[in-house]
């Protein structure tokens, strides 16, 4: 099962311009928590980084950055932004072992569908060192479905999303819910997870 919906990705490429050029700022209160857990100077790999925001942000606090994001139109606009290589990554690409300190992926991985989710966590699970945290974001919900423009979301409920994380071995997989919007403005229910490696 591929972590690709061709239909979403076509929307980002068709829309590249527009979603990078919106002004969007860093998501500062999950990204104050994430790198509090991460010592200084840490070996971050961002996932579906977007315009770049929240990789400049990381990247201004001094931490070692590595963004990418699945639609080359939009890792090109986030390169000429943050001035360093956007790796264009599909998330089953992922390869690395042991890697990373930290994994950054706000608001993309809702984009899996929900079969090949595990798997992708799976290759995120093995990309980070030992003690290593791993962020991700999801609109919340109880079946998969498409928005206004067609994307396809996942949208998990948390006892989903504490099964398909507990296949793996976490020390920790903590999930908080908050309200929250998005490009399409509006009112959202959201899951923040944020997991450890041992």
């Amino acid at each position: 099962m591929t972590g690709k919906d061709n239909e979403t990705i076509g929307f980002y490429t068709g829309n590249a311009m527009a979603y990078t050029s919106r002004g969007q700022d860093p998501d500062r209160p999950h990204l104050e928590t994430f790198l509090t857990r991460l010592q200084e100077g840490a070996s971050i790999l961002e996932l579906g980084c977007g315009g770049g925001q929240d990789s400049e942000y990381m990247l201004a606090a001094g931490f070692d950055v590595h963004p990418t994001d699945g639609t080359p139109e939009i890792a090109k606009a986030a390169e000429a932004r943050l001035g360093i290589p956007v790796r264009t990554l599909l998330f089953e690409d992922i390869e690395e072992t042991a890697l990373y300190d930290g994994v950054w992926a706000n608001a993309c991985l809702l984009h899996v569908p929900r079969p090949a989710l595990p798997g992708i966590i799976g290759r995120i699970h093995a990309a980070l060192k030992p003690g290593g945290v791993f962020y991700a974001s999801f609109k919340a919900g109880e079946a998969e479905g498409r928005d206004m423009f067609g994307r396809y979301y996942n949208y998990p409920s948390r006892a989903w999303l504490e099964h398909a994380y507990g296949q793996f071995d976490w020390s920790g997989v903590e999930i908080e819910a908050r309200q929250g919007s998005g490009y399409d403005n509006l009112p959202t229910d959201w899951l923040h997870v944020t997991a450890t490696k041992p």
